[in-house]
């Protein structure tokens, strides 16, 4: 009985963390999107210029929200790297 109680509370919690890294997918795609949006609407130019200006409040929530989970981070990084690493590239951001 114990153990059917314990089995139950971790398929309740492996469904939970499921719903909640499932709920922030979506917003991570939204930003991604922009982000991608941005790099490659964008001329070398306006990048270089934002390249100093302070964030706004949302990117500094981002950005800090990133920094926190690991896990968050790694699926933004893998979903922007390519395009935006390819307008630096173009731009002479990055060798």
């Amino acid at each position: 009985m114990i153990i059917r109680r314990l089995y139950l509370f971790a398929l309740l919690f492996v469904f939970l963390s499921a719903g909640v890294a499932g709920a922030q997918n979506p917003l991570l795609d939204l930003v991604a999107k922009n982000v991608i949006q941005k790099y490659q609407s964008s001329t070398c130019e306006q990048l270089w210029e934002a390249r100093g200006k302070p964030k706004s409040a949302q990117e500094q929530e981002m950005i800090q929200l990133l920094r926190s989970d690991p896990t968050l981070r790694t699926q933004f990084i893998n979903m922007i790297a390519g395009p935006v690493a390819n307008k630096m590239f173009e731009c002479s951001m990055i060798p």
